[in-house]
């Protein structure tokens, strides 16, 4: 067991030192080449189920979740032209009619027809980091994903729910705990708004500048388990606890402009990658011989990725054409939402074992293919302004 501990500790040390090096050589997304890393040492025994691993890499997700709230910016989504907002929503009704009408031409099983719509910004966080938050179109797939985030959340709820009750009063008294909680957060946002608005001073207190017990990270960590503590009682899912804390500290706290860059560090260096290698080690690659589950994998991610550029176009005539691309390619990556519809869909044998896998596989695959060509695409835009 201690030899066993040791081993998973210095296999995962190596993996999150040496994943960015073997990254820039292959010149893959360094996400992408964590999972895949992952799955390799995994096939080869070198790490498999751990209690702490899993626990670890749980916290590393909530982690991610939490730095995409943080990269949220209220005012820019409140302040944003009604046209966007109303873009940004034809844009998720497109996903979600694409999603159904692609389904049932390919006579998809229904839980993946409810997977395919799904928005998740987590990893709309890494490519900010890489990108830098000023692009126009990491922008506009913040307000997009945010919009389309809290709707995923919402219906996964619901869907775990209804998996487990069925519907019946049970799944109603957890959609009613799901918007009285919104509700709630609503109001203390507006409350605390006030608040720091007539008394400006405590947001100082809060947060010092000359501060040298690191009280702004304390204060974000605790915000982040308390809103994740809550999350259980309430029987909703901790994702969105992590993710509105997030928010919160970009809210409320945006004047402290090194605290963002001390909580990303935190997450990109160490919490984030080890998240990305058990996502890559949770997978069998023993499975890829399995007739069926490459193939189908493959199909479920071009026809997600497809959806969401078909749906881009409504957003053409805000950002152009290949802002609008790389804003749908951005939103194909649902990763965390999707092994979560799978798992729900497996344990409660709504799914076959083929189709769990296919779904496990075609969430990596659209951050293998999405990264990839949005690396490209931006490479290709980089070049170009540089000519000009």
């Amino acid at each position: 067991m201690i030899h066993t501990s040791i081993t998973l500790i210095l296999v995962l040390s190596v993996l999150i030192w040496g994943s960015p090096f073997v990254a820039k050589s292959l010149r893959l997304p360094i996400p992408s080449v964590e999972i895949i890393l992952g799955s390799i040492v995994a096939y080869f025994g070198l790490i498999g189920h751990n209690q702490y691993f899993d626990l670890i890499a749980e916290v590393g997700f909530l982690y991610l979740m939490f730095l995409a709230g943080m990269e949220v910016d209220l005012k820019q989504i409140t302040k944003s032209p009604k046209i966007v907002i109303q873009k940004s929503m034809l844009f998720l009704l497109f996903i979600v009619m694409f999603s159904v009408l692609f389904g049932f031409i390919f006579d998809l099983n229904t839980i993946v027809i409810i997977s395919m719509p799904l928005i998740s910004i987590g990893l709309l966080a890494t490519l900010s980091k890489v990108y830098g938050k000023e692009e126009s179109w990491i922008r506009l797939a913040f307000i997009a994903g945010v919009l389309g985030e809290i709707l995923s959340i919402a219906a996964l709820t619901v869907f775990d729910a209804a998996s487990s009750t069925g519907f019946n009063l049970a799944l109603i008294i957890k959609i009613g705990y799901l918007a009285l909680f919104i509700l709630v957060i609503y109001i203390l946002y507006k409350a605390l708004h006030l608040l720091f608005w007539w008394f400006p001073e405590l947001k100082g207190i809060l947060v010092p500048k000359a501060d040298t017990s690191a009280q702004d990270i304390r204060l974000s960590m605790a915000l982040f388990f308390i809103l994740i503590a809550v999350m259980p009682s309430l029987e909703l899912e901790l994702a969105l606890g992590a993710f509105i804390a997030g928010i919160a500290i970009s809210a409320f706290f945006h004047h402290e402009k090194k605290l963002e860059e001390k909580m990303s560090s935190l997450g990109f260096g160490f919490l984030v990658p080890l998240f990305f290698i058990h996502v890559g080690a949770s997978f069998d690659l023993n499975a890829l011989i399995l007739e069926g589950v490459v193939s189908g994998a493959i199909l479920i991610t071009v026809l997600m990725i497809l959806s969401r550029v078909l749906a881009a176009i409504v957003l053409k005539g805000i950002s152009g054409a290949k802002d609008a691309l790389l804003i749908a390619l951005s939103l194909s990556m649902p990763l965390t939402l999707l092994v979560a519809v799978a798992t729900i869909g497996y344990e409660t044998k709504l799914l076959d074992l083929l189709t769990y896998y296919q779904l496990i596989l075609a969430s990596i695959f659209e951050i293998l293919f999405s990264m990839t060509i949005i690396k490209f695409l931006q490479t290709q835009k980089r070049t170009t302004i540089e000519k000009d």
